[in-house]
């Protein structure tokens, strides 16, 4: 194997070059904007990497946004895209069993830092989603690269996780909880797109065996570190003038469908009085929510309301809402949830209608390391000054790698207006740069903390 190879011909030493110029000179560059006496010598290109970004954007979007959905055609010619780029590298290149891509740069000790991200899209979303991290760390490897001579002190691998979004199966995080061991095989197995097709055939056609997919646990084998680089896809940055932020973990998650029994009645001979509405004993739960998002902390959301008859002649006799709550403490998310229900139940009661819950997702939060989400700090404070910590409300693949016990952080940058999944989604350029320097820096340290540990 190229690994075994690489293993036997890495020096215990080598110099560590800077980077070079277009020109061919070699010039310094000074990551630690707090300390001007302070500066690294890194073989990194973040305008690079910046133009490689636009070339996908170009390549697999059009005047609607990106288009790379997972097992699409526009996705394989994103990751024959990402293969080019790193094909001048020493790194062996596979994909697994559940479709993930693996770029392996061997080190001395084969002890793995991994790197994740994900290319695929939603339909019409932003062209950094995902991305951006996958082509960050195609820069990391040319650095250590260069630095180390092909050899870094441990083996480094690049992963791009097949669909993060699922965004044409409605299964998010397929490829990375097939490699942590968490997939529910038979809700996966049933998923159908829009287009009628299931999930399995799907995967067949892009040479994927469904059957076969858990397999790619193997990939797990000899990792001690896992990081990960996204846009934050929301404001708080932004609002806070910050360009980086470090994040804590990802929140844990309590999905239901709420619907309230009332009865059906004509709309001009029903007195208001003598109405069992159902709607609005469900309107009420609205306001509702964001009272318990303010006493609670988290996030509230009614994302969707069905009623029926659904006739304007008629009072509603079933209302049906589905409601998200979000948190990163299990004990506040459960007194969320433990609050929905006491509101619930009340405006029922108030109403003379019943009421019926049923669970339709849940997870746990998941906490970040400890001891990374420290080096992240100290990584965004050498690049901006500052550092931010912050929860995750959207969940990532980095919480399935961390739920499979690989000591995991996240670093977010900066969204403009806010806003992701949408063609508008943007970062300041500035601000890509000064997160690919900020990123670089943390999978130095996180190196160096991974040879330290026994």
């Amino acid at each position: 194997m190229i690994s075994a190879v690489f293993r036997r011909t890495c020096p215990l030493s080598v110099p560590r070059p800077l980077p070079k110029t277009g020109s061919g000179k070699r010039l310094r560059i000074s990551l630690c904007l707090t300390d001007a006496n302070v500066v690294y010598s890194r073989a990194m290109d973040p305008s690079r990497t910046i133009a490689e970004l636009k070339e996908l954007r170009a390549l697999t979007g059009d005047e609607n946004g990106a288009q790379r959905v997972a097992f699409t055609p526009t996705w394989s010619k994103a990751r024959e895209f990402l293969k080019e780029k790193l094909s001048g590298l020493p790194v062996e290149m596979h994909d697994d069993a559940a479709g993930n891509f693996w770029a392996t740069l061997p080190g001395r000790s084969e002890k793995a830092l991994l790197i994740g991200g994900h290319i695929d899209s939603v339909p019409n979303g932003g062209w950094l989603d995902g991305c951006l991290n996958t082509l960050a760390g195609v820069e990391i490897l040319r650095r250590l690269v260069e630095e180390f001579d092909g050899c870094p002190p441990v083996t480094v691998r690049l992963v791009d996780w097949a669909d993060e979004e699922g965004a044409r199966f409605g299964k998010s995080l397929f490829g990375s909880s097939a490699c942590a061991g968490t997939l529910d095989m038979q809700e996966a197995r049933n998923l159908r797109g829009r287009d009628g097709i299931a999930l399995p055939d799907a995967l067949r056609a892009v040479g994927i065996n469904f059957e076969n997919v858990q397999a790619s646990c193997i990939e797990r084998a000899n990792a001690a570190a896992y990081l990960e680089l996204h846009i934050e896809q929301g404001p708080v940055l932004l609002d806070k003038g910050l360009v980086l932020g470090t994040v804590l973990g990802t929140f844990g998650v309590e999905r239901h469908t709420i619907t309230f029994h009332g009865q059906a009645a004509h709309s001009g001979s029903t007195p208001m009085n003598r109405r069992r509405d159902a709607f609005l004993a469900a309107a009420k739960m609205s306001p509702e929510i964001y009272k318990i998002a303010e006493r609670h902390g988290g996030v509230c959301t009614i994302g969707s309301c069905t009623t029926e008859p659904g006739i304007v002649t008629s009072v509603v006799a079933d209302c049906r809402i589905t409601l998200d709550q979000r948190h990163l403490d299990a004990t506040a998310l459960a007194s969320m949830l433990g609050d929905a229900h006491e509101a619930a139940e009340r405006f029922a009661g108030e109403g003379g209608v019943q009421v019926e819950w049923e669970r339709l997702w849940q997870i746990e939060p998941i906490l970040f390391h400890p001891e990374l989400v420290g080096l992240c700090d100290e990584s965004t404070e050498e690049v901006c000054g500052i550092s931010h910590r912050m929860p995750s409300g959207p969940l990532h693949d980095a919480a399935e790698v961390s739920r499979s016990g690989i000591p995991t952080v996240m670093m977010f940058v900066q969204s403009l207006h806010g806003i992701s999944h949408n063609k508008i989604e943007d970062t300041k350029e500035e601000h890509l740069e000064a997160a690919f320097l900020a990123f670089d820096r943390l999978a130095t340290k996180t190196m160096d903390w991974i040879a330290r540990e026994p």
